[in-house]
């Protein structure tokens, strides 16, 4: 079943390459979890917003927005680009553009593309962060 839902969302969302997204001006948003950032590490430049949190800090009307992402093009990165996808139409749908980074984190540090240390934690609202 989640197969099915996963194609269907795939249909109605942009989806980017390694290097279509390093090449664009969209913002990378990092959707994965502050312990695989730590262990991996990110993508220069990426904003970090989890994914509990996504739709309130990119949506400019919720009264907690992520002023960062307010009106810029959204690439949602995850670890492989399975829940990007999802997440990527669930933004869609409440009229946010974004699209996915295809193949993920994984995709792109296989393509050999910039990986830097993730910062430490600094307190906060989860995803009110800048670019990193």
């Amino acid at each position: 079943m989640i197969e099915t839902v996963l194609a269907a969302a795939r249909s109605r969302i942009e989806r980017f390459t390694p290097a279509e997204a390093r090449d664009t001006d969209a913002v990378i948003v990092d959707l994965r979890c502050g312990d695989v950032r730590e262990r991996l590490g990110i993508v220069p430049g990426s904003v970090h917003v989890p994914r509990s949190v996504l739709e309130w800090r990119a949506d400019p009307t919720s009264g907690w927005s992520n002023p960062v992402l307010e009106g810029r093009r959204l690439i949602l990165m995850c670890d492989h680009g399975y829940s990007s996808s999802l997440a990527a139409l669930s933004l869609s749908e409440i009229g946010v553009a974004a699209g996915d980074l295809d193949g993920g984190f994984e995709a792109w540090a296989g393509a050999g593309f910039a990986i830097k240390p993730a910062p430490p934690y600094g307190g906060g609202l989860p995803g009110m962060g800048g670019p990193q």
